[in-house]
């Protein structure tokens, strides 16, 4: 781990010299090895340079499964209430998310300082999707391959996707992964 933090450093160091506003997507951070994460904590503390480089306009965006079961049980609740996952917010999830992610031993945030040295700005969280926004995915794919509209088709593809909780069936499992496979079939 401690080879991979400085090779980790040194990356972020040389595209930060060479563009100050660079952007980096972590993806998959509860798969990454816990402490890893801590390699990057320098250049997001409150330090004005560091070795004689600004990374106050760089932007790290984490992505991660971990808070993945919490959020679904809440939009879960929402739905069980009669409420739409759109009225959910940032506070319905926020404290709980971090306070799960961050203590979630299978996650790359376990223990990170990035959490618990409030180095991270904002959690946001991607909600599962409903039948609808799976429609809505095969409509766009169709579109991106230059296709024309087709209902039946947009049906067909949304009814073969999977979904949670077993009995009521209202949110996709995989989201929109598995729509461009599908829509193969049938075009």
């Amino acid at each position: 781990t401690l080879f991979r933090s400085s090779q980790l450093q040194s990356w972020i160091r040389g595209n930060v010299s060479d563009c100050e506003r660079s952007i980096f997507i972590f993806d998959e951070m509860d798969k990454m090895l816990p402490g890893l994460i801590d390699a990057i904590k320098p250049f997001l503390d409150y330090y004005d340079y560091i070795e004689g480089v600004s990374y106050r306009k760089a932007i790290f965006i984490f992505l991660s499964n971990a808070g993945g079961r919490l959020i679904n049980q809440v939009a879960l609740d929402f739905w069980k209430s009669g409420r739409k996952r759109e009225e959910m917010q940032l506070k319905d999830l926020d404290n709980a998310l971090s306070v799960s992610v961050f203590n979630n031993k299978e996650s790359g945030f376990w223990h990170a300082s990035l959490i618990d040295k409030n180095l991270i700005d904002f959690f946001v969280p991607f909600l599962p999707l409903e039948y609808k926004h799976v429609k809505m995915c095969v409509e766009a794919e169709l579109r991106l391959r230059g296709y024309e509209q087709n209902e039946d088709i947009v049906t067909k593809v949304a009814n073969e996707m999977t979904y949670f909780p077993k009995d009521e069936q209202i949110y996709s499992d995989k989201g929109c992964k598995t729509v461009t496979r599908k829509i193969e079939f049938y075009t």
